[in-house]
């Protein structure tokens, strides 16, 4: 034993430099030196994430291959290698990793967010852009957005009149769940008129849960002894998290297939079409194609549905107004665009957005400072390809850096100021892969126009309706707070007064 542990430094040097040089013979990307055994660079990486990437990333070139544990992930942080990731290996990346989030929360990898590019997920892709997210379905749950964003107005108003501050990330948060189980079940769990108070007290119990440890990292996903020993239970909490995800919506699926004899036959008034909630939407289909629509593909696309279209839109309405708080001037532009565009006597609506451009520009600054998925979803390389001259092996997991390229001061003049006006003109394309806030290629996020809408409805309706402050004389905090979708570390929390132009058509919601 004595022996082996005075051998030890020299088999672990040994190992380190035979794995350095091994990395340069096989053409593989940089990477940084050392890399520790079962650690691999790990101890390299800080919080958050996304900004410990970049710092590495300076240091040793836009291409990186790290270990993460036993897992090699591959870093790009350059427009022109993200390009050659997701366009010129598109196929070849459109995998995801087998992390433990896909395993349960993705329903053992097969929802559309997790399974592997296929069949399957070509299956799941195509209901979801003709059946669910389409621009004719988005038009038909129309008035389930205009309703919850009126009744968000309300809320500001009488919490202005009753001078209390109010916390903007909890009132984005509430309306834009409404609003997704309202076209996904027609039903509210937060706020006024909720119909059902212990359902929906569980569900806000799913979703307080899912918030708290669906986007934790796990450190058995990179270091398989943590899991073989059972040294983290992140294993357990994301299994008896799923079984309660699944098992809600199925009972509201059972619901549905119980009830649709009874339900109402509501008609849409440009078309005479029956309005339908997704889950009905899929619940027809099912009739037709029992094979592919089955209960738990319906529940796993809808989850997929809640929990990417929740808060993302949520982060980016409270990051945009933290910002224009902090920013009066671009306030004050933003609203005297849509008094000129909308006026003052009727509420701002969604088809609105189209036609104001400085509005667009806000969001689209805001996306590309503090984007929601600062590294996107994880890629994994289903075959051994080339980037930038390197080669990737297989199942190599793939991180694009999107917060590095969209906040590179080589690519973007003062990246850390807000300024809107630079977007002027661009009409949000992807700018050579300079911002991509959605992702691009087959993996990119099918919800983009319902996110656009859903963004620039409800913060263009708070900039026409109130005006806002900070609640002390300290500028916003822009701080950024742990998890995958770049949250505010602390909420926004503020002043607002309705606009004296505006009071009567709020005292009329």
């Amino acid at each position: 034993m004595e022996v082996f542990y005075m051998y030890l430094p020299l088999f672990i040097a040994l190992y380190i430099f035979t794995n350095h040089f091994l990395r340069k013979i096989r053409n593989l990307p940089p990477s940084p030196f050392p890399s520790l055994p079962v650690l691999g660079h790990l101890h390299l990486v800080k919080k958050p994430l996304h900004r410990g990437l970049a710092k590495i990333s300076e240091r040793y070139g836009h291409v990186l291959l790290l270990d993460f544990g036993s897992r090699p992930v591959l870093v790009v942080s350059s427009p022109s290698a993200a390009e050659e990731c997701l366009h010129r290996n598109d196929i070849v990346f459109a995998n995801r990793p087998d992390l433990l989030a896909g395993k349960y929360l993705g329903y053992n990898y097969t929802s559309l967010a997790w399974s592997p590019y296929g069949d399957h997920w070509r299956n799941l892709r195509k209901i979801s852009s003709l059946e669910i997210l389409s621009s004719h379905r988005l038009q038909m749950l129309h008035a389930i957005r205009v309703d919850e964003v009126k009744l968000l107005m309300r809320r500001l108003f009488s919490a202005s009149q009753a001078k209390q501050s109010v916390d903007m990330k909890s009132m984005f948060f509430e309306m834009m769940l409404n609003v997704m189980m309202r076209m996904i079940a027609g039903k509210r769990y937060y706020g006024e008129n909720v119909e059902e108070v212990e359902e929906a007290k569980r569900f806000r119990e799913i979703v307080e849960e899912t918030m708290k440890i669906g986007g934790a990292s796990n450190m058995g996903d990179f270091l398989p002894i943590v899991r073989w020993l059972r040294l983290d239970k992140m294993d357990k909490k994301l299994r008896v998290l799923q079984k309660n995800r699944h098992q809600f919506m199925q009972e509201l699926i059972k619901e549905f297939k119980t009830k649709r004899p009874e339900l109402p036959n509501t008609e849409t008034p440009e078309t005479g079409e029956k309005k339908k909630t997704l889950i009905e939407v899929l619940l027809t289909l099912q009739e037709k194609e029992p094979e592919y629509y089955k209960d738990e593909t319906i529940g796993s696309l809808m989850l997929v549905l809640l929990s990417a279209g929740t808060d993302t839109s949520m982060g980016t309405m409270e990051w945009a107004l933290s910002l224009m708080i902090n920013h009066p001037s671009t306030f004050k532009t933003a609203q005297e665009e849509i008094d000129k565009v909308v006026g003052t006597e009727r509420l701002l609506d969604e088809s609105d957005v189209a036609n104001l451009p400085y509005l667009r520009c806000i969001i689209n600054e805001t996306l590309r400072m503090f984007p929601p998925g600062p590294l996107l979803v994880p890629h994994q390389s289903s075959e051994d390809c080339t980037v930038e001259g390197y080669r990737v092996p297989k199942n190599t997991m793939l991180l694009v850096n999107l917060w590095a390229i969209q906040n590179d001061p080589k690519l973007w003049e003062d990246p850390r100021k807000f300024k809107p006006e630079r977007f002027e003109g661009v009409e949000g394309t992807k700018d050579g892969y300079k911002w991509m806030p959605f992702g691009t290629g087959r993996r990119g996020c099918p919800g983009e126009n319902l996110a656009m809408r859903m963004v620039g409805f409800g913060l263009g309706s708070v900039i026409q309706c109130f005006d806002w402050e900070r609640i002390g004389e300290e500028m916003i905090d822009l701080s950024e707070g742990p998890g995958l979708t770049m949250p505010k570390d602390k909420p926004l929390i503020a002043n607002c007064r309705p606009r004296p132009e505006i009071v009567h058509l709020l005292s009329q919601i």
